[in-house]
Parts: structure tokens; sequence; C-alpha cells
């Protein structure tokens, strides 16, 4: 079967489990994995082989890159403490506790590559537990901390495999020069982040037009991480720190730019993570049955990691969560109180592995600088596959049900925020829109948007509840009838080109303008 038999089997397999997901309690990046799993299994179906190499270089940078954008910079910073405590402290715990089972589980392994496999599986892939958290109402303190925990993560848990790495093939190990080292790669990564989050920033700011935006937005992750990884320095911090710095100057962009920027990575990330998920899929079978057959004992093992992994993480986060805010009355009030202990344990079950595991597991050398084999190479890579395995299908098919039973609820101030940005838009409008009368000539129009948005502050604000039901109808009856010539409008359209009085380039052109000037009652 050739490439583009194999595409069209690939893109109807993501739409069709992520179809699948909006009606199941299953999340789509499990029913993913589940599908490539499927489809390595049949025969007939053609093999579908990503190196591992694209997945950390080409897949991850625009990715974390996305993820630095929708992160919220004034809740890293609020919750910095428990997100270095899961993304920097969980990590090393999560190394130590994995390596020194893996070495009671595999004597004869060395400890540089017992620690490897603990640095391998420690990042988490918080993508299968979004999907299921953006469908009910948590808590956004977890949300932002579990996010931030990802962000972060992925640069520490790679930085710490590609050090334990260089130890196994050096067979060098220094704590001073490892701690230096780590040291220097971090801090090259986050000068690289800054310097290329400038310039995308500059970029926004002096470029017009949204093809010419993507292209150079695109270019930003790639960039980052190249400038950190030819520096020796670490590209995934870079990429993280590049995104942050730009979101920040979101403003920057043009307006009529901002919308269409945001659909475009919209997609392009649910695409590259929905491949990612095909790629665990895919992989795992034919790698196992590979391991089974050399080290047929070596699955329940593997499973004894997987467990290591998932109690590691309840023993770090449980008494991480409260004690340092029982010993800091000020980072107490800082952090917004006590976690409710609903949240923290749900936040414990959130630790989901994904591609970025399986493909640092498959970037280790089959052989050492002198030829011989990297040892624990089939240990690492098989308890790799059993830890995402236990964790993707066991954690992510049950958070929802476990989000249910704990009766989380969002108690934050979100939807506040958002009721008091509308009315300050809403009573800055208007104050400009009096002022503009006072100025010049008022035509009707002006009252007519004037008494528009009268009704939409007086539904937000009025007391008096009869008064805001009968702002709130004058708004429907009025949203009725723009809806009604805008369903007018696109018939007509539709119409013209069917009988060939405008061709269909001229009807997408027109329909989009119509789209983007009704884009308030799409939203509605």
């Amino acid at each position: 079967m050739g490439i583009l038999p194999t595409l069209i089997l690939m893109l109807g397999v993501i739409g069709l489990m992520t179809l699948l997901a909006q009606r199941i309690a299953i999340p789509a990046p499990v029913l993913l994995a589940v599908a490539g799993v499927a489809w390595s299994l049949v025969p007939l179906l053609p093999s579908l082989r990503i190196p591992p190499d694209v997945i950390l270089s080409v897949f991850l940078p625009p990715l974390l890159y996305a993820d630095a954008w929708d992160a919220s910079w004034i809740d890293f910073r609020r919750w910095l403490r428990p997100i270095l405590q899961l993304a920097m402290g969980l990590v090393a715990f999560t190394i130590l506790t994995v390596g020194l089972v893996a070495h009671w589980a595999f004597p004869g392994l060395p400890w540089a590559a017992c620690f490897l496999l603990g640095a391998i599986v420690s990042p988490t892939d918080t993508v299968a537990v979004h999907a299921v958290l953006e469908r009910l109402r948590v808590p956004r303190r977890v949300t932002a901390i579990l996010g931030g925990e990802s962000l972060v993560n992925d640069a520490t848990g790679l930085l710490g495999a590609g050090l334990a790495a260089a130890v196994v093939l050096t067979g060098v190990f220094e704590a001073g020069r490892i701690a230096t080292s780590f040291a220097r790669i971090a801090g090259m990564g986050l000068l690289a982040g800054v310097a290329v989050g400038l310039a995308a920033a500059t970029i926004n700011y002096f470029v017009r037009g949204t093809q010419v935006l993507f292209a150079f937005s695109l270019c930003a992750p790639y960039a980052a991480y190249a400038m950190a990884e030819r520096a020796g320095a670490s590209g995934v911090l870079a990429v993280v720190i590049a995104g942050f710095v730009a979101s920040w100057r979101l403003h920057y962009i043009a307006p009529e730019s901002r919308v269409e920027l945001y659909a475009s990575w919209e997609q392009l990330t649910f695409l590259l993570n929905a491949l990612m998920f095909l790629y665990i899929g895919l992989e795992v079978p034919g790698r196992l049955k590979q391991t089974i057959q050399t080290e047929p004992g070596i699955i329940g093992t593997a499973l004894l990691i997987g467990v290591t992994v998932i109690v590691a993480r309840f023993i770090w986060i449980l008494p991480g969560a409260y004690a340092p805010l029982w010993l800091s009355p000020r980072l107490r009030r800082h952090e917004g109180g006590y976690p409710p202990l609903r949240a923290v344990i749900l936040a414990s079950w959130c630790g989901v592995r994904g591609a970025v595991s399986l493909a640092a597991a498959l970037s280790i050398p089959p052989l050492l600088l002198d030829g011989m084999p990297f040892p624990g190479r089939a240990e690492i890579i098989a308890c790799t596959m059993a830890v995402i395995l236990l964790t993707l299908i066991g954690q992510g098919v049950t958070l929802q049900p476990l989000v249910r039973r704990l009766g989380l609820s969002d108690t934050d101030p979100t939807d506040t925020e958002v009721r008091r940005a509308r009315e300050a838009m809403l009573s800055a409008g208007i104050k400009r829109l009096d002022a503009f009368c006072s100025e010049e000539s008022c035509p009707i129009a002006v009252y007519r948007l004037r008494d528009a948005m009268s009704d939409q502050l007086a539904s937000l604000r009025d007391e008096d509840a009869m008064a805001r039901a009968q702002a709130l109808q004058r708004l429907a009856v009025a949203g009725d009838v723009r809806r009604a010539v805008y369903r007018a409008q696109t018939d007509a359209l539709l119409a013209l080109r069917d009988q060939a009085v405008i061709n269909d380039r001229v009807h997408q052109g027109l329909q989009l303008d119509l789209d983007r000037a009704h884009s308030d009652l799409r939203a509605g």
C-alpha cells in the first residue's frame, strides 16, 4: 500500500476516534492508541513507522510552544512552587525510586542505566488528562498546576535522560560535573528561549498578514529548539520559554489575525497530538513481541516498574501539597490556602505518560562508544512501554469516573473574572458612544448600538431580576433577527454560486467576509 492510501487511512482513523470520543467517556488519545495497536496487528494494513528523532525534533517543539501559549503566565507564577515541586522534585524522586526498583529487578543492569529508565518515564503527558478535564468543571488550580508540570518536566526529564545516557556511554560519573552540566544546559536553554521569544514578539509587532505570521510563528519553536540543541542546551526548555515570552505580548498581533492564528494552531496541534498517540499504538505491539521473545519474564517486571511510577507520584504529592503551606502562612495566603484533598488525589492520579517517553526510550543508541551493546536497552524499552500502557489506558480511562466520584467543582473566580471584564468592555464602549455623540452628529445607528450595549450591561449588572430578564429578552430578539438576516444572506450567496452567477472562489471569499462580520452570533 502506497503513501496516499496510508495517509487516507491515518486521517480517517484520527477522525473516527475523535468522533467516537465525543460520544463515550473515553478520551480520544486513549482511543487513538488502541486504534494504533489494532492497526499494527492487522497484517494487511501498511506499517507506519515514525523515527523517534522525528517525534522529539519535529512533533514536540510546536506542541510545547502551543501549550506555552495556552498556559496562563499569571497562574504559572502564582502556583510556581507546586509546579516546580512536581516538574523538578517529582522528576528527581521518580528517577531515584524507579532506579532503585529497576536495579533490584535487574541486578546485572548498571546503576546509570537504571536511573536512565527513571528519567525516561518521568515526564507526564497531559493531553489525555486535559481531554477529560476540559469536559468537566475542575478547579483552575488543578489544571494550572498539571499544565505547568507537563510544560517543565519534559525538559527536566529529557535532560536527566541525556545525562544518564552520557554516563552509560562514557562510564564516567562525577556528581559535580553532572550538576555543572545541568546548570549550563538549563541556563543556555533559558537564554535561547528568551532570545527567540523576543524575536517572535517583534515579528508579530511589525508584520501583517495571517499567512506570513503563521509561517513565522511555526518557525519560532523550531528555531528555539535548534538554537539550544546546537549550543548543547535544552531545546525543550528553550521552546517553552520562547512560547511564554511571545504569548505575553499577544497584543502585538494584529486583531484581524489573532483569531485565525489561534484556529490554525489548534488544528495543527490536534493533528500532531493524534499522530503521537497513534505512534504509541503502532510501536508497542511489535516492540513488546521482540522483547518477550528474548526476555520471556520481563512483562511482570515491567508492570512492577509501572506500578512504582504511579505509587511514587502519590508518595511525593500527598505530603508535598500540604507540608510547605503548613510551614509558611505567607505561602499559604499566596496560593489560596490549602488545596482540597480531593483535588490532590486527582493530581496524584494524573500521571499519564505518552509519546515523549517512548521516543526517548527508542532513541537510546544500540551500541556503546566501544562497540559493545548498550546495557539494558531492551529492558528499558519494555518497561517504558509498560508504563505508558498502564498509565495511558489505566489512568486515562478511569479519570473521568474518578473526577465525578470525587465531586470536584470549579470554585475558582474564572466566571467572575470573565463577567467583570465584559462589564468593563461594555461600559467603555457605551462611554465612548456617548462621547462620540457629544462631539459629532449622532446617526440613528449609533443609538441602536448604544441600546444593544446597554441591554447587555443590564443583563449582567441590573439587580432587578425582571429588568435583567427583559434585557435578555430584547437581546434574544435582536440576535434572532440578525441570525435570520445572516442565514438569508448565506442562502442568497450560495444560490448565486449554484446558478453560476459567481464562481466558487468568489463565493468562498464573500462567505468568509460574512462569517467574520457575524462572528459574535456564531460564538454565541
